[in-house]
């Protein structure tokens, strides 16, 4: 039976699905199937956009209409038969899943004192303990409420949770004053004892700050509000939150003077002057950078407006409205913003302070769950962000003109995944940046044609290539391509490592790399594998990218670094050497290159239990393993697959990324001295996101490993020495 947590509030605007996504991301991390379960929803045909949210997230294997209980409605006309409903179709859930997240009602159609009372009930009668959300804001959100308030809300709040025999289990004070934290968390641990007695002693309180972009409305949610259209501007900039308003019906001088950061401005379309001064305002670096303008009134732009305006380099917002300016001020002030399934930045922001507020290991102790077994993509991707965070690198980005870069980079930064380099011009890069509402204060931005840098790439780039002829005049131009002077960078110890490719071909990213970074010792190629992230475990392809037709030398090279590549990433290696036939029952000259290679993989690494050759099936299926080769310890096991060519790589690793739904995460280079990794061109921000982790891990390796032989180095010195003397 599936362990749940109920997260309801006591009151409405608490920000509770900010903490229901904090508590699936810490139960996905470990636990293979999550579910989620919406009791009571606005209606059947409107999508709940909290819902989506949180499926979105997990990829639980559920359907929408699965999860959703009973309407508002139900609950008004038949209380009783509504949670009778409710007990039915969260069942039908909870069969299918290991645990369950369990959103309550969000105060905005039942909204009468009894609505906590009714959500205790559910949470109740589901056997669902209890995580109550209070709200640090005051009702009408003038202010934070102080310590002794949050006390007195928790005071009248948990008599409803006890009165309904549902079992708290935590408490979270959200959206409260960040001056005020540990004293609103002692304020309310001071009521526990006598509300929850006995089990008031064990119940923890969390307090999570607010932020005010996690009710940030975007440019897009206040163009649908003011029923406006887009008149110029970039339709991906609409997705830029809205940080404050600005209601221009005064002079030109005191509008520009009340601009503020991320903030929309509201013009009269008849005022071109303040129009202008406002568009000028925003590309100059002394002022704001604006999050949109709005144009009310319904007025046409004069066509010498349009014709000097067209001269500007306009990628601001600029929505009409029919709309007066009273009634447009009123639809965006209502606006308020939702923490939704395509807002990757709030996201990242609303995980970001769950993480810093909430102790991750105490909530999943007192939900008593134990870790999954198995390892589901979600896991794998928590596990690859987490170990990345244990000893941050330092990885350049040379795609700063990407929109997709500069996502994941927002994402790496406020995740804490890595520390960033970003080439490109800084005004450029950072204008974007600010446009597209993303945050890269803590990233360096840096030019590629950056004299200083450029100079000393070029030197040692002539180094480097001299027995190729290379000369200083051809070298300066040469670093100036963003891969070249991206590797340079990691060459000369100023990053860790490399990401590129999303807007690049393969041969351009990992060319300089083979020139200058070249490959460690004992390794004779350069090769890759896909790290592939099946339903219930991760699995490693190799060769599927770079070398076409390895050798028996080559193919035995991949699978060494193909098996360290997998124990980096905490996957036990046992290697299938792959071909058409199984074991001694097949000849000719494609089979005896793989058991030739199998040989020599023994050879070097006699440690490593190594299969081959072996045919797919008798390598991953146990079944057809025991009647192909019985008593082997990798046939039906394998977890390291080696494919005697790129042909059969590649074509495999897709087939098997489309018809058996893996997430393919790669390809990973190796045998390099200094991690250098390609993107696909169709690389989505997750993917980037993964791949950075993924650079940054193999980066921490390296670093390991030459810590261990400085080590090794100054032990022996001594003892080197004692036995020279004597």
């Amino acid at each position: 039976m599936a362990r749940s947590i109920y997260i309801t509030s006591a009151e409405g605007r608490s920000g509770k699905s900010t903490v229901a996504l904090g508590v699936l991301d810490t139960l996905g991390s470990t636990i293979s199937r999550v579910g989620v379960f919406r009791p009571i929803a606005r209606s059947i045909t409107e999508r709940d956009y909290v819902l989506e949210l949180l499926l979105g997230h997990v990829g639980v294997d559920l359907d929408y209409d699965e999860c959703v209980g009973v309407t508002y409605d139900d609950v008004h006309a038949d209380p009783d038969a509504a949670l009778s409903r409710i007990v039915e179709r969260y069942k039908a859930v909870e069969r299918k899943c290991d645990v369950v997240v369990i959103v309550g009602s969000d105060y905005t159609d039942v909204g009468s004192p009894t609505e906590l009372g009714y959500n205790a009930r559910i949470a109740a009668n589901l056997s669902a303990p209890v995580l109550l959300v209070l709200t640090g804001r005051r009702p009408d959100e003038s202010g934070g409420r102080t310590a002794d308030e949050m006390r007195q809300i928790t005071e009248l709040s948990l008599p409803e949770l006890v009165a309904a025999h549902a079992t708290t289990l935590a408490i979270v004070s959200n959206r409260s004053d960040a001056d005020t934290l540990e004293e609103i968390e002692a304020a309310i641990e001071a009521v526990l004892p006598d509300a929850l007695e006995p089990a008031g002693h064990d119940v923890p309180v969390w307090a999570i700050p607010e932020d005010p972009l996690l009710i940030a409305p975007t440019v897009g949610e206040l163009l649908t509000a003011v029923e406006g259209s887009l008149l110029k501007g970039d339709e991906a900039l609409l997705s830029r939150e809205s940080l404050g308003v600005v209601i221009s019906a005064m002079s030109m001088e005191n509008v520009l003077a009340r601009l503020t950061e991320g903030a929309v401005v509201v013009v009269p379309g008849d005022r071109s002057e303040v129009l202008l001064a406002v568009l000028m305002a925003h590309a100059s670096d002394t002022f704001p950078s604006l999050a949109g303008i709005v144009l009310n009134g319904g007025f046409d732009l004069s066509p010498t407006i349009e014709r000097l305006m067209s001269g500007l380099d306009q990628t601001l917002p600029l929505i009409l409205t029919e709309l007066g300016t009273y009634a447009t001020a009123q639809r965006i002030t209502q606006t308020r913003g939702r923490l939704s399934a395509n807002s990757r930045r709030k996201i990242d922001t609303a995980l970001d302070l769950f993480e810093k507020h909430v102790k991750k290991d105490a909530l999943m102790g007192i939900l008593d769950v134990r870790p999954s077994s198995v390892v589901t993509p979600l896991m794998f991707e928590y596990q690859l962000i987490e170990q990345a965070r244990t000893d941050r690198r330092h990885i350049v980005l040379p795609e700063g003109d990407d929109d997709r870069i500069l996502r994941a980079a927002g994402t790496i930064l406020r995740r804490g995944i890595a520390d960033l380099t970003i080439l490109g011009e800084e005004v450029e890069v950072r204008s974007r940046a600010i446009g597209l509402g993303i945050d890269l204060g803590e990233a360096r931005i840096l030019s590629p044609f950056d004299d200083v840098l450029r100079e000393r790439f070029a030197e040692e780039y002539t180094r480097v290539r001299s027995h190729k002829g290379m000369v200083l005049d051809i070298a300066r131009e040469t670093v100036t391509d963003v891969s070249y002077f991206g590797t340079m960078m990691v060459h000369l110890g100023l990053a860790d490592g490399m990401v590129s490719g999303a807007a690049h071909t393969t041969a351009h990213t990992i060319r300089p790399g083979f020139e200058i970074i070249k490959t460690r010792s004992g390794v004779s190629v350069v090769s890759s594998v896909f790290l592939m992230a099946l339903q219930d475990r991760v699995l490693v392809y190799g060769d599927c990218a770079v070398n076409p037709d390895p050798t028996a030398e080559q193919l035995a090279d991949i699978a060494v670094s193909s098996s360290e590549t997998a124990t980096q990433f905490g996957i036990d290696p046992r290697v299938a050497m792959l071909s058409y036939s199984t074991g001694e029952s097949g000849a000719g000259a494609d089979v005896e290159k793989v058991r030739t290679a199998t040989h020599l993989v023994r050879d070097l690494r006699p440690d490593l239990p190594v299969e081959g050759p072996i045919q797919y099936d008798a390598a991953a299926d146990a079944a057809v393993a025991a009647a192909k080769m019985p008593d082997s310890q990798v046939a039906g096991r394998a977890t390291v697959f080696i494919f005697p060519d790129l042909n059969t790589g590649n074509n495999t690793y897709k087939a098997v990324q489309r018809s058996a739904g893996a997430v393919a995460i790669g390809p990973v280079l190796q045998g390099l001295n200094k991690p250098i990794n390609d993107l696909s061109r169709g690389a989505l921000v997750e993917d980037i996101v993964n791949t950075v982790a993924i650079t940054a891990i193999q980066a921490q390796a390296i670093a390991a490993t030459a810590e261990a032989s400085a080590a090794n180095a100054r032990a022996a010195g001594p003892a080197a020495a004692a036995g020279g003397a004597s």
